[in-house]
């Protein structure tokens, strides 16, 4: 295996783990979302079921304020994620630039050494041809 099969399958190796952490992300983010939907979801019930019996509007302020605590805390996780989500995106980025730029100079050796060996056959040739003509 030559250097360059190395590289490229080292910046192969890194570009799939980093697409593998910005799916974990991705995979958070949609949690921290999805939990956040909830909490709405029960303070919606809870505000329903405080309207429709008179004494669990008592708890009903307690609940409020808990309810405002949770939800930010889910905003929070959210804006934290969006934030590795970019970092992800960005190292994955960078890795497939360095990926291409070794796939690029590979390919660029490859296209060098079949010109020098398409050189060495031309001589080859005419030294053929020389010698004919010498005979």
């Amino acid at each position: 295996m030559s250097w360059s099969e190395s590289l490229i399958k080292l910046a192969t190796y890194e570009v799939e783990t980093l697409q593998k952490r910005l799916a974990e992300v991705r995979d958070r983010k949609t949690g921290a979302e999805l939990k956040l939907a909830l909490l709405e979801a029960e303070g919606q019930a809870e505000m329903s079921r405080a309207d429709d019996d008179p004494m669990s509007g008592i708890y009903k302020t307690t609940f409020l304020e808990a309810l405002r605590t949770r939800k930010a805390d889910a905003r929070a996780a959210i804006a934290e994620l969006e934030i590795e989500e970019q970092g992800a995106r960005d190292a994955l980025a960078e890795a497939f630039e360095a990926q291409k730029k070794y796939e690029h100079v590979a390919e660029q050796a490859r296209l060098m050494e079949r010109k020098a060996e398409a050189k060495r056959e031309t001589t080859a040739l005419d030294e053929l041809g020389l010698r004919k003509v010498a005979r």
